[in-house]
């Protein structure tokens, strides 16, 4: 019995090697691999904000989240550490408001927000705004990527 253990993880890690070399090791071993990490570029991104009157809140910040975190962004390491835990989650933080949301008819102001780039492998052009209950939680969820505005 440990004989055939031996040769099925054998056979496996064969299958495996050959996946990784780009060779197929018979029809039903030809299944494309997900990309590694490893290999991936970092996310990148740009996070533009304006309308907060908040000199401190306002501009333009690059974003790099990469070991360690790079760019301009005031609270880059914070931020890369809650993107990370979105993506650990399964969780899309870009995604907009959903039409048919049900949201709190209060204003949180002004300010806007765009976050453009790559994160997760996918090209993001993100709009965010405090314009009702839903938006002002959205923007919160991704605090510190976007800066508090809280007033």
């Amino acid at each position: 019995m440990a004989l055939r253990r031996l040769v099925l993880a054998g056979g496996l890690a064969a299958a495996l090697a050959a996946a990784l070399a780009g060779t197929a090791v018979g029809a039903a071993s030809a299944v494309p691999l997900p990309p590694l990490p490893l290999l991936s570029p970092p996310d990148s991104l740009t996070v533009t904000v304006t309308g907060s009157g908040n000199p401190d809140a306002e501009g333009s910040w690059k974003l790099t989240c990469d070991d360690p975190p790079q760019g301009d962004h005031p609270a880059a390491a914070r931020a890369c550490e809650r993107l990370e835990g979105f993506a650990r989650a399964g969780e899309n933080p870009f995604a907009p408001v959903p039409a048919d949301a049900l949201c709190a008819q209060v204003h949180g102001g002004p300010v806007t927000a765009q976050v453009t780039g790559v994160w997760q492998g996918r090209r993001i052009d993100a709009r965010f705004s405090r314009a009702n209950g839903c938006e002002i939680d959205r923007w919160e969820n991704v605090e510190p990527l976007l800066p508090s505005v809280r007033g």
